[in-house]
């Protein structure tokens, strides 16, 4: 139910105990007022758009005057926004929507909230590479919150995927570097010192040798890949391809793909790497 007119029956119910589930607008309006019949289709317009997330209560004044004099209404239209059984917000006479949304905004859930409250379920539960799309959405979708990026950089570290968490991190203002940034930085610098293995040193210290050796370069690269260096692989692999865009017979470039496919669909590093494929061969 998304709107309901209020009578001395039902008031109870839906003005007191329903502000406990979720906010109760409350609009006193009578026929008479003029204000009120440019009001009233804004606010049953965006109780249908929000689909229950707030309840619309409509008191016709006149029917139901006692309800007015209780809650103080003294001119028409007068809002009032309940929750947990108080009046928490309102405003008298009639305001333009832009105005009134801003006012709900305030005791609403953020559209965000919802993949972001799935996201930290599939987390709490390891499913890391789940979490992440549903963290992508909400981090846009909530303008790009830095407590969500952390979130997205811990999934990272969690799959193993150090670089784009680093990448992540990055993007972290100052001021938003609080302790789970330094706990997530300093679990960067761990996996970076555990992860490398000899057979990963021995084909960097090739490569460094002979940094033509596009043979050794690919090598690298794979390894890399296996040892979760993501963008370093891609970074060679890319750069195997602009020197020879048909290596191994195509070999860099199946691999290229397929890293790029194994990040999933919406991974920041795969579009960034996509549009760098496709600027190099187009």
């Amino acid at each position: 139910m998304n709107i309901v007119d209020i009578n001395l029956e039902n008031a109870k119910s839906y003005l007191i105990d329903e502000s406990f589930q979720r906010p109760v607008v409350v609009d006193f309006w009578a026929d008479w007022c003029g204000p009120c019949k440019s009001l009233m289709p804004i606010l049953e317009k965006l109780a249908n758009e929000y689909a229950g997330a707030f309840l619309l209560a409509k008191v016709n004044a006149d029917d139901q005057h006692m309800i007015a004099a209780q809650f103080g209404v003294r001119s028409l239209p007068t809002v009032m926004v309940m929750k947990d059984g108080q009046p928490v917000d309102g405003f008298a006479g009639a305001l333009p929507e832009v105005k009134v949304r801003e006012l709900l905004a305030k005791y609403l859930p953020q559209p965000w909230e919802a993949p972001l409250n799935d996201a930290k379920a599939l987390m709490e539960s390891g499913q890391y590479a789940e979490a992440l799309p549903l963290l992508r959405e909400a981090y846009d979708a909530s303008q790009q919150q830095a407590a969500i990026a952390l979130l997205m950089a811990q999934c990272h570290l969690e799959l193993n995927r150090i670089d784009n968490a680093e990448t992540v991190l990055e993007t972290i203002k100052m001021a938003d570097q609080d302790g789970f940034y330094h706990q997530l930085k300093a679990q960067i610098e761990l996996k970076k010192q555990a992860a490398k293995t000899p057979e990963l040193a021995a084909l960097e210290a090739a490569h460094t040798q002979a940094p033509e050796d596009l043979s050794i370069r690919y090598q690298l690269a794979v390894q890399l890949h296996q040892e979760s260096y993501h963008r370093p692989a891609l970074e060679h692999l890319l750069e195997i391809l602009r020197k020879d865009r048909n290596y191994a017979e195509g070999e860099a470039r199946k691999t290229f793909t397929a890293i790029i496919a194994s990040l999933g669909k919406g991974d920041p590093l795969a579009i960034e790497f996509q549009r760098r494929l496709f600027t190099l061969l187009y």
